[in-house]
Parts: C-alpha cells; structure tokens; sequence
C-alpha cells in the first residue's frame, strides 16, 4: 500500500519531463499524473458474475510556445525525451489560444492542507464479494421482490500529480469506497426495479450491505402497480434527495464559466442578480476534511475556498479556471479539473444548503401534488432552460404519499423552477452534490 501511496517517484517524472520540454523550446509546460487504483466484485442470485481489478499511472505534458499550446499523454515506461519533443512540435504547428496558459504564479498554492481523504483500509477480494451478497440477500428477502439485477462491491482510490515549470509540485490521493444492489419485484409487464447504494471515502463509514439490501427491497416493493394520473399545468412536484441532487447538477452547469464562455447557459447574463428563490443559497467547499469531492489544489495547483455560488438567491460566482477566468476577465477561482489533457472548471463538495422544515411537514404542506423518486431522459436545454423529464414516484394526496405513478412527464424552465424551491432540512452531505428535499410550484404533469 505505501508503495501504491507514495507519489514522490511520479513528482520526479513530471520535474523531468517539464525540464527536457523547456529544453525542447517549450516557453512554459506542466505535468500531470492521474492515479487510479480499484478492485471490484458483482453478484448476482448469490453467484459471483464477475471480479475486476485494475490500476493505471496517467501521464499528461501540456507545453506553452507563445499563445500556442499542445498536450500529449503516455503510459509509464513511456520515453520522456521523445515524449516531450513530441508536445513541442505539436505545439509550434497548434493554432493560437489567446486564454491558455498556466495559472499565475501568485495564484499557486505555495501550502495546501491535509484533508485526510485516504483510508489506507485494505480491502480483500473476499471480503467485497461478502458484501455484494449480503446486500442481495437482504434485498430479495423483502415480500415481493421477485428477482435480482446484481450486486456489487467496490474499493479503490485515486489522485492527482502535478509539477509546474514555475515550481508547484504537489500530489494528493483519495480513497473510495462502494456497496449496491438493484433488484426487481412484480412479474411480466408489471415487474419495477429500483436500487441502492452507498459510497464514502473511509471504508468504517459504509452503511451496512444488509442495509443497504432493504432499503432497495422495501423501495421497488412499494413501486408495484403504479398509475397513471390527469395532465395538470399547476402541479407542486417534490424531488426525492436522490433526484434532487442531479437538478443542483443542472445549476452547476449553468453557472460553470466555461458554459457562459461558450454562451451556452440561461444565466450568463444573470451575475449579480436574483436567480433563485429569496433566502437560498448554494455553496462550494473544496477544502472540507474528508469530503467526498475535496481536493487540496485544483488541476491547476491553485487552492480553492469555501464560495457562497449563489447567496439569498443571488448569483455571486462562476466556477473559473485560469483559461476560462482570462477568457471572462477573471481570476481563477481554483476549481481547473484536469480533464484528459485539459483543464476546465468543475465544482467540488457542492450544496444546495437546506430549509427549515422536514420533508414529512413539507409534503404535508402540499396537501396534493407528486413526489418524483426517479426521472428518465435528458430533455433539458442548458441554452434557454426548457426542461422535460420522464418521472415516476407517488401521489401526494392528503398531505401524504399514496399510490405509485409512472409514464408521467413533468415540465417547465429553469428559470421558473429556480425561484419556486422549497426546500426541506434533510440534506445528506456524504455525496459531491448535496441537496435536500424540496418541493417546486406550478410545474405541468403531463400524464392520461
């Protein structure tokens, strides 16, 4: 394991290799080394379908010449010289890029602090197979459920080595690991599937493969017979935290800089404006101790802090790399993610911070309306907000779910569903993007 951990080896490469690019005429150049190591077991009616195990040492070298730029990657064992030759030919022939370029030496992160995001738990293969049936059975041992689409286990982790030509170098690792289970209930056509899962850093945090195991059991049974309900232009539509997570994604990706760079978000026109409901925020930590997503320094060696994206409904920032900031008129703001052999900007522990309320009173609020548990298809346009899903969840009546509903859609803008967020208190923190609960107003159900 110390072996797998200690980076100073690959720091050693990627000095050398920025070293013979200068010396090859590059003006500037940086290195990276994106680490990988993971092993995983699948299962399935209490048979092992499959074991896989796998670990890789990514090399990347992006060369400056000018406002000409190149990026060239190899696996090790890879010849340096000849590799570095390589990215400066490319680039002396590369068209012009007025934005790229390294990240100002000023905005380097000249320390970086130990977020403690490596459990050095070692895992067996037996072991992971243990837990991908122990979440199986748990799961087909519910009432009604009728067959099984697999289970799984997994651990590994993964990092990041950077050296600059103006001296950063710096490397980080992180630990991951993962239980599921998906299985199904009912028969012919009216058989439903559903699933859960769980995922952390530290393997001691993992809830429980029987856990795990019921919950997705007890999820898909209740499923079982769903309806279809009428058409409705003014439904309140509540999001389950599962789905609730990927709507804050479409936020981040309309406040990503590269995106409004591009002219290819809704808000690009809205900084400094209200965005969201009044009394909502959404913010941006990098730098949380053991957070799913943290990371030290960007793909760029420049530490990021804690950003209130959007504050009282007020956007605030951009997510902003170097390139992307200059190209806006910015400063980076350190969430560059190396990309392959790009950098572009990405968020990090993500949240949509939560109400006051708990999702039972919220839903009780409601009185009618539909509760989503899962949505299907990618009908949302980035560029001007329209939004259409295919959903299935339950009936909100009384102030309580009800009976089960699919082959629904559920419409409107983002822009309208932006300032109609009620949120509730239950926001679960152990994932990148995290959100509570939350109801939206005035959504169009398009059903029989």
């Amino acid at each position: 394991m110390s072996s797998e951990i200690d980076s100073s080896t690959l720091l050693s490469r990627a000095s050398q290799l920025i070293d013979l690019a200068r010396k090859a005429g590059a003006d500037a150049a940086d290195a990276v080394v994106v680490r990988s190591r993971s092993q995983s077991v699948s299962v399935r009616l209490g048979k092992v379908e499959g074991t896989e195990s796998s670990e890789s040492d990514d090399f990347s070298l992006r060369v400056f010449i000018g406002k000409r730029v190149a990026s060239v990657s190899a696996n090790p064992g890879f010849d340096l010289q000849a590799l570095a030759e390589r990215a400066v030919a490319m680039a002396k022939v590369s068209p012009e890029d007025p934005f790229a370029c390294l990240a100002d030496e000023a905005n380097l992160s000249k320390s970086y602090p130990d977020l403690q995001l490596l459990d050095t738990t070692e895992v067996s293969s037996e072991m992971l197979r243990e837990a991908a049936l122990a979440a199986e059975a748990a799961a087909l041992a519910v009432e009604g459920v009728t067959n099984s689409s697999g289970a799984g286990a997994s651990a590994g982790m993964g990092g990041l080595v950077l050296a600059t030509s103006h001296g950063f170098e710096g490397s980080y690792m992180a630990s991951r690991f993962g239980h599921s289970v998906s299985v199904i209930a009912g028969e012919g056509t009216g058989m439903e599937r559903d699933y859960d899962f769980d995922s952390r850093l530290y393997y001691a945090d993992l809830d429980d493969p029987s856990e795990i195991g019921r919950r997705a059991g007890e999820r898909v049974v209740k499923r079982i017979n769903p309806r279809q309900v009428p058409t409705g232009k003014n439904v309140t539509v509540v999001f389950d935290p599962r789905v609730a997570r990927g709507f804050v994604g479409h936020i981040a990706g309309a406040i990503n800089g590269a995106a409004v760079a591009r002219k290819t978000s809704f808000l690009r026109d809205k900084m400094g404006q209200q965005v969201l409901k009044s009394g909502l925020s959404i913010t941006d930590d990098p730098l949380i101790v053991r957070g799913p997503s943290s990371r030290p320094f960007d793909g760029e060696g420049v530490s990021g802090e804690r950003l209130v994206m959007i504050e009282d409904g007020v956007l605030k920032h951009w997510f902003l790399s170097t390139s992307t900031g200059r190209e806006l008129g910015l400063e980076t703001n350190g969430r560059g993610v190396r990309g392959g052999t790009a950098v572009s900007p990405s968020s990090s522990n993500l949240a949509l911070e939560p109400g006051d309320i708990s999702p039972e009173e919220l839903i009780r609020s409601i009185g009618t309306g539909f509760y989503v548990t899962e949505l299907i298809g990618h009908g949302v346009n980035m560029i001007t907000g329209e939004y259409s899903r295919g959903a299935t969840g339950f009936w909100i009546e009384n102030g309580e779910l009800t009976f089960p509903v699919s082959e629904v859609t559920i419409a409107s803008n983002l822009k309208d569903m932006f300032m109609r967020l009620t949120l509730a208190n239950d926001i679960d923190r152990k994932f990148g993007v995290a959100a509570p609960t939350f109801a939206i107003e005035g959504m169009t159900l398009a059903g029989r």
